[in-house]
């Protein structure tokens, strides 16, 4: 097992992380820093410190902390409403509906709060499809996942899941889910031939499995091979989409148009929960009143935060940005010689690198050298370090970024 080391901390650092320790649940192993207050791409800890953002929230705040609009919608709609529950209609909902749904290019939006409620809701809707649509027998159906996908830790999504670490001693499983492996056309073609399956749901990139960028033409060749078999496909783009890749979608890089598509994280500029599913009529209408839903999804709060978050992105041109400064990050990691260092991967602003790690040299002990130098990030399976700044960075800040990492890992065999 690789070292890690613990370094000394401040005094008012060491009781914030022994009371969230002491009356908290283990579920997390946080890097030992404890943050106050943020703005943009910076985040401030209890003693003052500021920090470069390189982690985004896994990419919730696209838009930066605390964006000033976003901010300003999020109380003027607090001071007016802020729940009815879905009992009752509210004057927001339809309004954001509406918004999101001419955006997008989709017939109708089911509003949700977490991410994962979101790939709930995909799979729900695709399995009723699959029934009343497509006309699979009762209790029948199938849905395809692809090896490394992470869409959150309920019990449906640690079905699909094939890291250990979220799967074991949690069963029995989630039944009709079939795990094949990612970037692979030839899997897939074998897997749809099963005409019980309703869906195919894929991240076009897999975040949380370490930025896995895959084949050009992927995308395009899965959505025509469920097409022709009459399958839905469906788009984890929580992670990924909202600019994050330099599209507003990962999907619009090879143009596909999802059948459903979900969307979290950056939805709400990381203010507050905000997940949605949009799909055409044929999808979205086969599930009915009482069928389906959440006392706060489509609060009028949320949809007026996730109104002002989008256009942000559209205003600010966060797409084109995230696709200039990917290049140059990624350009600018390739600089470094270190033998520590080793694969660079990513599209637009989602970007990794693999550690090669030797003794007490490894991904965690490397974040803890970021964050002295002022930059947060978080390693994810062991050896891979993800760096996904706010879109909002300049040119200017990013380049000295690069910087601190560049030091960093060429200083890493430094004690």
């Amino acid at each position: 097992m690789a070292q890690t080391s613990t370094p000394e901390l401040n005094t008012v650092t060491r009781l914030a992380i022994e009371r969230e320790e002491r009356f908290g649940a283990h579920n997390y192993h946080p890097i030992p820093v404890v943050i106050e207050r943020a703005q943009g791409v910076f985040m401030w800890d209890v003693e003052g410190k500021r920090y470069y953002d390189f982690l985004s929230a896994y990419s919730a705040v696209n838009q930066g902390h605390c964006h000033p609009r976003i901010i300003a919608a999020l109380h003027e709609q607090a001071e007016r409403l802020t729940l009815t529950s879905r009992a009752f209609h509210n004057n927001v909902l339809g309004e954001y509906e509406e918004y999101m749904t001419r955006l997008f290019g989709y017939d109708k939006l089911l509003p949700m709060n977490t991410g994962v409620e979101g790939g709930e809701t995909a799979i729900k809707l695709a399995r009723r499809w699959g029934y009343e649509v497509k006309g699979i027998p009762a209790n029948e159906a199938k849905i395809v996942f692809a090896e490394g996908n992470f869409w959150g830790r309920t019990l449906s999504a640690i079905s699909s899941s094939t890291d250990p670490s979220s799967y074991s001693g949690f069963g029995p499983y989630m039944p009709g889910f079939v795990v094949i492996p990612y970037n692979d056309i030839a899997a897939l073609e074998k897997a749809l031939e099963d005409p019980n399956v309703a869906g195919f749901m894929v991240e076009p990139i897999q975040g949380e499995a370490g930025v896995i960028v895959p084949d050009a033409g992927y995308l395009s060749r899965a959505a025509e091979i469920c097409k022709r078999n009459r399958v839905l496909f469906i788009a984890d783009e929580i992670q990924t989409g909202i600019a994050r890749t330099g599209k507003m979608l990962a999907c619009d890089h090879e143009n596909v148009r999802p059948d459903i598509l979900i969307l979290g994280k950056a939805l709400s500029g990381g203010v507050l929960p905000v997940s949605a599913v949009l799909a055409d009529d044929e999808i979205m209408l086969t599930i009915k009143p009482g069928e389906h839903g959440s006392t706060y999804g489509g609060n009028p709060l949320a949809c007026k935060v996730a109104m002002a978050a989008m256009q942000v992105v559209i205003d600010e041109h966060l797409a084109e940005k995230a696709e200039h400064l990917g290049n140059l990050l990624r350009s600018e990691l390739l600089k470094i010689k270190s033998p520590y260092m080793g694969a660079v991967r990513g599209k637009g602003l989602l970007n990794a690198v693999v550690i090669r790690e030797e003794g007490a040299v490894n991904a965690w002990n490397l974040c803890l050298k970021l964050k002295e130098q002022g930059l947060l990030a978080k390693p994810t399976h062991g050896d891979i370090i993800r760096f996904a700044p706010p879109l909002v960075i300049t040119e200017e800040q990013l380049l000295e970024c690069a910087a601190i990492i560049r030091r960093s890992i060429e200083n890493l065999h430094l004690n």
